[in-house]
């Protein structure tokens, strides 16, 4: 199934890493899907404050 997903490698402090492993059981969810939450959540909240994010096309 193809998947217009990036990967990207992210770096936490190992305590950061295992609080999100525990907040991601307690929601069943996987950590990335977790953290993909958390981080949709707050664009969301920043949008409704400032105003869309309109990102630039990227030339990749």
């Amino acid at each position: 199934m193809a998947t217009n997903k990036r990967v990207f490698t992210l770096r936490l402090e190992d305590e950061v890493f295992d609080k999100i492993g525990v907040l991601s059981a307690a929601q069943h969810r996987s950590m990335t899907n977790y953290i993909e939450f958390v981080l949709l959540k707050h664009i969301k909240e920043v949008e409704q404050t400032e105003g869309k994010i309109i990102p630039e096309i990227s030339k990749e």
